[in-house]
This record gives structure tokens, C-alpha cells and sequence, in this order.
């Protein structure tokens, strides 16, 4: 009888997705990164095509011989349409009511995914309609597998960077300012930290995010939490945030962030999806001290590496 159950189900809604941690990229052949004070690790985002970044970013670091570990980034643009079909979210009809545009990925729309209103039933859907892509999706995948790796190698605290960082003071001034957020707002209650005081445009100016984007399986508490930001001490308290380009996480992060995701799988792009979670808190700094580089080359909307 049971068997029958699991086979009407896969009829009816399709193959049981496999635990998104499957999909996840092992960290390989880690070495020790150069040591910041308060920081247990250092990781930097690079796709394999991109050596380039890489070489900016280390000579961004390298006055304060600061060597981040170089992550190999999941490449969304090779993966295969099984993997991206196990980690989206499967529609059936208990998710929602009403229209939801959403986006699919079949082997006719294998790099530039068919936008519709979510309906069928088993189909597998991601957001940011209509600009949802292979790339987003890789780097989804690439900062957690890095908070997996983390949070298995039981770190306190981590710096995850990607590859287009704009250092704008000397990065050690951070472990000082980890010190006064633990001292401001005590260990236990941050989870968060940017390296800058707010996320940029290609042109280098400031855009804040005070609403969110939504998802068809969670619906966030309270949501005008997002517009709020709150001054304490040499930090801005914020309620959403666009950007991951340079965060400082706890392990409370990482066991807020990981246990969010495991459970609701992917669907957003990286930065509109880790503010969502009801409880996590997060701080950025009120002057510049890690940015992101302004009219970076970007493989996350378009496969430019294959120019």
C-alpha cells in the first residue's frame, strides 16, 4: 500500500526532489587563509573562468596581506537541468492562491527559462521574473556550499566575499568593529554584518532595499520590519539588505541561513532571499570599508566568460 502511495504521488506531482545539500560544492583542497583577528576564516567567491577577479581581488587585499581562500564557484551555467529542477520549488496547488509569475526550466529552455504564471502541478519554479538565469542560481549554490563548509568546520565567524570587492579602508579596522558589535549588542545578538553601509548600482551610488520579494512557500513576519534601519553606536541596524558581496557571519548566520534554504529550497536570487528570515539580525557599518567594485563584470544574468 505504501508503495502505491509513493508511485501515485510521483504520477501525480512528480519524482521526490533529492536534499538540496546534495547539490552543494565541497570545499577543496583548504588551506589555511591569512588570519584576521575575530575572523576564523576568509573565503572568496571565483568562478574558474573569471582567474582575472581573482588576481583584483588579491591585489585589492594584498597591502594588508590579507590572502582569502579561493572558492571555486559553482558554475550555474554547467549545470544540468536535473540539478536545477531538484532545487527550485515544485509547485502544487496548497502553495498559494491566485497568480504567481515565476519562471521554469525545460530542455527547450535550458539557459533562458520559460516565464509563466506558476499552475502546473510537480513543475519546478525560480523567481526574479523575468530575469531569472543559470548564473543566479550558481551563485546561490556557491555561498551555501561555503556556509555548509563553515558551519561543518564549526566556525565562529567567516568573511565571505565574491570576487569584485572594492577595498576602501584597511579591512582590519573589521575586527575591531566586531568587538564593539559584541560589546554594542552583545555576541548573541547579531547574526550579520556588512562591510559596507549599503549595497551600490553600477555607477557606484547607494540603493536602499525597503521592501521585499515575494515567495510562493514563505511568507515573511511583519514585513515592514524591511524598511526599518535604526542608528546604534558605529553601526546602522537594517532590516533588508541587497548585496553579498562582503558579509561577516556568526554561526547563528549560518544555522539561520542553512536550515532557511534546506527547507524551502531556492527560489530567489541570494540577496533578495537571506533578510527574509524572521529572526535574523543584521548590522552594516556606517562608513565604507570592503564595497563592491562599481561596472563589475558580472556571469550571473549572462554567460559572459563565453565572449
Amino acid at each position: 500500500m505504501i508503495y502505491f502511495s509513493f508511485l501515485f504521488f510521483c504520477i501525480i506531482f512528480g519524482p521526490l526532489q533529492a536534499k538540496l545539500e546534495d547539490h552543494f560544492k565541497p570545499v577543496l583542497q583548504k588551506k589555511e587563509a591569512s588570519r584576521m583577528r575575530g575572523i576564523d576564516f576568509i573565503y572568496t567567491i571565483n568562478l574558474d573562468e573569471r582567474p582575472e577577479k581573482f588576481a583584483h581581488c588579491i591585489k585589492e587585499l594584498a597591502p594588508y596581506s590579507i590572502e582569502p581562500y579561493r572558492f571555486s564557484a559553482v558554475n550555474g551555467w554547467h549545470l544540468t537541468l536535473d540539478t536545477i529542477n531538484d532545487i527550485g520549488v515544485v509547485y502544487d496547488p496548497s502553495l498559494m492562491e491566485g497568480g504567481f509569475w515565476a519562471c521554469s526550466f525545460s530542455e527547450e529552455h535550458a539557459k533562458k527559462p520559460l516565464c509563466s504564471l506558476m499552475n502546473t502541478p510537480g513543475l519546478t519554479y525560480f523567481g526574479h521574473y523575468p530575469n531569472c538565469s543559470p548564473g543566479i542560481i550558481g551563485i546561490l549554490l556557491s555561498h551555501l556550499s561555503i556556509l555548509q563548509d563553515a558551519y561543518d568546520s564549526k566556525y565562529s565567524t567567516i568573511w565571505v566575499m565574491e570576487d569584485d570587492i572594492q577595498v576602501i579602508q584597511n579591512p582590519h579596522i573589521i575586527s575591531n568593529l566586531i568587538d564593539e558589535l559584541d560589546s554594542t549588542v552583545g555576541p548573541g545578538g547579531w547574526d550579520i554584518l556588512f562591510t559596507d553601509k549599503d549595497t551600490k548600482d553600477q555607477e557606484g551610488n547607494y540603493t536602499e532595499c525597503r521592501g521585499y520579494a515575494w515567495r510562493p512557500n514563505f511568507i515573511p513576519k511583519n514585513p515592514i520590519r524591511f524598511a526599518k534601519r535604526e542608528s546604534i553606536g558605529s553601526f546602522i541596524k537594517t532590516g533588508a539588505r541587497y548585496g553579498a558581496y562582503s558579509m561577516i557571519l556568526r554561526r547563528s548566520a549560518l544555522e539561520k541561513l542553512l536550515y532557511f534554504f534546506k527547507k524551502h529550497n531556492l527560489f530567489l536570487p541570494y540577496d533578495l532571499d537571506f533578510y527574509l528570515i524572521s529572526n535574523i539580525q543584521m548590522y552594516t557599518v556606517s562608513e565604507d570599508i570592503v564595497s563592491t567594485l562599481p561596472r563589475a563584470l558580472s556571469d550571473n544574468r549572462d554567460a559572459n566568460f563565453l565572449n
